[in-house]
């Protein structure tokens, strides 16, 4: 079966004629870009801090709010409240081949409370380092089932983030007892998760 590839804006119902997907795994993925700075770059490293992406999940209720802090799934809380939604932990450079951090989640544990979970990538420290998204090349996000470990659906971000620091990349949600997946990919200029979170509070 082929992988679908979705576009900006498009939705996939993930439940819906895959009877029995009780449990998905998120993968997100991105890389740096490789910057050209000569011999004097390569001997001093150009002075640049490695770029540090942190994937969350921020679990809305029906109205599109965050009501409680244990609905924040993050490299401080790997873990939602509902036992749920976890998060694989922290990956510190984004460099290498495939997924650099991994959520689970569980959808038919999920709080019926919960209607929609918002997964976004901001960069950590990005106002002292000077980063931004413009420095981050080759992101997406992925959907995969477990048990059979088949890709389900993938969102490659190809849109230009330079001056962003914070994505917002997609988003699980119920519509009529079915899971479906959003692919948003809307840069923003928030430069924490807490800023992001703020959107939806």
């Amino acid at each position: 079966m082929s992988v679908i590839s979705l576009q900006k804006g498009q939705k996939i119902d993930l439940t819906k004629g895959n009877a029995g997907l009780s449990k998905v795994l998120v993968g997100l993925g991105w890389d740096p870009v490789k910057k050209s700075g000569g011999l004097l770059g390569g001997l001093f490293g150009g002075g640049q801090a490695n770029i540090d992406c942190d994937a969350s999940v921020i679990m809305l209720n029906e109205n599109g709010k965050f009501t409680k802090e244990t609905n924040l799934v993050y490299f401080g809380n790997k873990r939602s409240g509902c036992g749920s939604v976890v998060h694989s932990g922290d990956n510190l450079t984004g460099d290498g081949d495939g997924d650099d951090e991994q959520i689970s989640v569980e959808l038919a544990r999920v709080p019926a409370d919960v209607h929609k979970l918002i997964f976004v990538v901001n960069i950590y420290d990005c106002v002292n380092r000077r980063q931004d998204f413009g420095m981050i090349g080759n992101a997406y996000i992925r959907i995969m089932n477990p048990s059979t470990t088949q890709e389900l659906c993938k969102f490659n971000l190809t849109d230009n983030y330079a001056g962003k620091t914070s994505l917002i990349v997609g988003e699980l949600y119920r519509h009529s007892g079915e899971w479906k997946f959003a692919a948003i990919g809307e840069g923003t200029a928030d430069t924490s998760v807490s800023h992001l979170v703020g959107r939806y509070t």
